[in-house]
């Protein structure tokens, strides 16, 4: 960490020539100090957090998307976790915090000296809020942090108790210091790409992180949580409508603003635990979500697919694990098909920019073995399947489906083109916060019914499918784990449900019971259905594909929503819990916990490693569990 985070002081001694934000992009700490703006080092930050392909592809999708099970690899899910990525990481919010307390720092000296503007103080508490976000991002990934190296001394690591504190308490006071009705700098877009400098919603958005920081903790420091999130909900001054989502804008090329999800080879297929999530939820039909042409190709209800046992995994807690689905399912949520696309649906408007891989479903038809070494070929156009991550084994050998990109759904088009909008936090998140808080019985200005529906609502304009809103809330159909819609529907489903499979020699539909998953992480299993596992479930959903380090953050948190084991045909060695023995039961074990901290700061600042890792309370390993993470 020492090598990284630097005191602004530094600068002088760095200083060159330089007279524009373009060499601020170049080197941040390589200007003219009486020339330099603070605003600069604040949108300079702003923008590398953004995430260029570089970092976007190892942090964000890589570490972030599968660890939040947002598509189908087992990496980091598995286990596994890899040094040289993490440490660029490292270096990159390094970086981006240096900016964010140098836009601070050089404020504070330019008014000392007698230079500075009126719009100063803003900048300063608007730093203030986004180093608080860089902060909670960094121990949210690793744990522990020194909180006063972001305040140009030299590094002392935090517990993360005492640096969520500090995240909470810088929230307050840049709020309580902030003044709205201050102009803003000239060139206000140019230098504040998400507001700006509309000090207005700053201050919502500040509001805002106070409540996920303190929901953060809430398991184990409730009394604080609870403090910290009714004032902040209760000033009214939140991020209630998608105007005030802070989100930055993606272009095209190679560079901060490329979109994190754009490289073609990172083919971000659906995953089993979003698919069991999606199908059946919200009782609404395909047939009245597709084009007519699709409607022979939609199954009926109690349909699970073909069972092909010999070439699936059925080592997983995975209710779906075994079929495969020889069309599109009966009921699915409306977003499903908004964010991915079908196989071999080649008209879809979300439909994949690269058809070099995707087209696969139309010219490559797959092969599936059996164990007499007997083949058949089957199509995958208009079909709809997520197959669960983990080592298959002899099965996966024999399959010539699975990672087959355009044989199965994957993300869209609008996410991985670089035209869209990043989001950082949004209006659905606030609700289901909101929600989450009533139900824990805090005051606070909405009931979590309200709030429930309304992140639900908020989500559903998001994606364009407000049509079916009113259907979908109303709705009592289990998914495939168990989970309902209607806030006030808490039936528990029952163990399992009769679904038909057919025969992949015989042809003829078989019933069979199958199972609900048991999350026994969650209330050791007892519930599937309550109001938490909804409000979490939808939130989980809403926030697919942008939030994916808040998805995987509530599953640390709850053990909500329920993430499948991955299989276990063959050992997993980063996984040493999960056995051939144990696959029907969860375990915090079997689920990444955190990122190691980098070799780079253990090589460079072995005291401050070894403190670090004396705050975290364990090995420093992908499976130790950070401290708000108590189920």
């Amino acid at each position: 960490m020492k090598k990284y985070i630097l005191s602004f002081f530094t600068i002088g001694l760095l200083c060159t020539s330089c007279n524009d934000f373009e060499d601020i992009n170049n080197n941040p700490f390589a200007v003219d100090a009486s020339k330099a703006e603070p605003e600069y080092f604040l949108n300079n930050s702003i923008l590398g957090a953004q995430q260029d392909p570089n970092i976007a592809e190892r942090v964000f999708v890589l570490y972030w998307k599968t660890a939040a099970r947002q598509h189908l690899s087992t990496g980091i899910a598995g286990g596994t976790y890899d040094d040289s990525w993490t440490s660029e990481y490292w270096k990159y919010v390094s970086e981006w915090l240096n900016n964010a307390n140098a836009a601070i720092q050089l404020a504070n000296e330019k008014k000392a000296a007698g230079q500075g503007k009126p719009y100063y103080d803003n900048v300063i508490q608007i730093s203030r809020i986004w180093r608080a976000y860089l902060m909670s991002e960094f121990s949210d990934n690793f744990g522990p942090q020194p909180i006063q190296a972001f305040q140009g001394t030299n590094p002392t690591f935090n517990s993360e108790k005492e640096v969520y504190y500090f995240i909470l308490e810088e929230l307050k006071d840049a709020v309580a210091k902030m003044d709205t009705t201050q102009g803003a700098p000239s060139n206000a877009n140019a230098y504040d790409m998400v507001y700006g400098f509309n000090w207005t919603q700053w201050v919502k958005y500040a509001n805002s992180m106070r409540m996920r920081i303190a929901m953060r903790i809430a398991e184990v420091d409730p009394s604080k949580a609870k403090t910290e999130f009714e004032a902040a909900a209760n000033s009214n001054m939140f991020i209630a409508t998608s105007t005030d989502n802070f989100k930055v804008a993606e272009k095209p090329g190679w560079d901060a603003l490329t979109g994190v999800m754009s490289r073609e080879w990172n083919s971000q297929i659906l995953s089993a635990t979003l698919n069991n999530l999606y199908i059946g939820l919200g009782g609404v039909n395909s047939t009245d979500q597709l084009p007519t042409a699709q409607h022979t190709q939609v199954k009926a209800p109690d349909y699970i697919g073909i069972k092909y046992d010999q070439q699936f995994t059925t080592m997983t807690n995975d209710p779906s694990a075994g079929y495969w689905l020889d069309g599109l399912p009966n009921k699915i949520d409306p977003r499903a098909y908004k964010t991915f696309y079908i196989p071999g649906d080649l008209t879809s408007p979300v439909y994949s920019l690269y058809p070099t891989y995707t087209n696969q479903a139309t010219t490559n038809h797959g092969d599936l073995t059996f164990e007499d070494n007997s083949k058949i070929t089957i199509s995958t156009v208009n079909t709809w399947n997520a197959y669960t991550i983990g080592n298959w084994g002899v099965k996966g050998q024999r399959n010539g489906l699975r990672n087959v990109v355009g044989c199965m759904p994957a993300l869209g088009k609008q996410y991985r083109e670089s035209k869209n909008s990043r989001i950082f936090f949004a209006s659905w998140e606030t609700y289901f916060l909101l929600a989450e808080a009533a139900l824990k019985g805090w005051s606070i200005p909405m009931g979590d019914e309200a709030a429930y529906n309304k992140g639900i609502q908020e989500s559903f304009a998001y994606n364009g499918v407000s049509q079916f809103y009113g259907q979908y809330i109303a709705s009592t159909d289990y998914n495939r784990d168990g989970t309902s819609v209607s806030y006030s529907h808490i039936t528990e489903p029952g163990v399992s449900h009769t679904m038909k499979y057919k025969d992949p020699v015989s042809g003829n539909l078989v019933s069979v019971e199958i199972k609900y998953p048991v999350n026994t992480i969650y209330k050791n299993g007892s519930v599937k259905n309550d109001k938490l596992t909804k409000i979490i479930t939808q939130k989980y959903i809403a926030n697919m594909p942008w939030l994916p380090l808040e998805s995987w953050s509530d599953q640390r948190r709850l053990g909500l929503p329920f993430f499948e084991n991955p299989a276990i045909e063959a050992p997993l060695p980063n996984l040493p819990n999960l056995s051939s023995g144990n696959y029907m039961t969860n375990s915090i074990q079997n689920f990444p916990q955190r990122l190691r901290y980098p070799s780079t700061f253990r090589n460079t600042d072995q005291p401050g490693y070894d403190k670090a890792v004396q705050l975290l309370g364990g090995a420093d390993a992908v499976l130790t569990p950070l401290w708000w993470a108590k189920h």
